[in-house]
């Protein structure tokens, strides 16, 4: 056999690392486009803030828990229901707002919420199946607050 044939033969070994290299890189390019384009990393805006402030967080979580308030909340045919009990089983009467939020999208509804009885109150709630998030505040006739928030799911 000659030299030249032999080179011949062994010529397009190169071209097929090149071509393996172009593919890995073809892939990667895609694989960082997508993770870039799909979620922007920020999960909580001023984490560095929020998490210097996290006693206060834990403060008013020990608050609330101290005034035994119980809330139940409940989603069903396009009716948001919450009733609010104290420890003693009393209902709680005062004035209940907020929203409802999708916690994927982070599409938020306001919720008009009627009270129906001292402690039960009734909203209309979007006619959406699925998750969705109740971030509610009771306000008491006494100025005392509690803070809801409780995953519901609408059938």
């Amino acid at each position: 056999m000659s030299a030249t044939m032999t080179t011949r033969r062994s010529a397009w070994i190169p071209w097929v690392f090149v071509g393996g290299m172009l593919l890995v890189f073809a892939v990667n390019a895609g694989m960082v486009y997508a993770a870039l384009s799909t979620f922007t990393g920020v999960t909580v805006g001023k984490s560095y803030d929020k998490g210097r402030a996290y006693n206060h967080v834990l403060a008013e979580a020990a608050r609330q828990d101290a005034l035994g308030w119980r809330p139940e909340v409940a989603l069903e045919g396009g009716v948001l229901r919450v009733t609010v009990r104290d420890r003693e089983g009393l209902p709680v009467p005062g004035r209940l707002d907020g929203v409802l939020r999708r916690p994927v999208e982070g599409a938020e509804t306001a919720v008009a919420a009627g009270a129906v009885a001292p402690g039960v109150w009734v909203a209309e709630a979007p006619p959406h199946a699925g998750l969705w998030e109740a971030r509610l505040r009771l306000t008491a006739e006494d100025g005392r607050h509690l803070d809801i928030r409780q995953r519901v799911i609408a059938p």
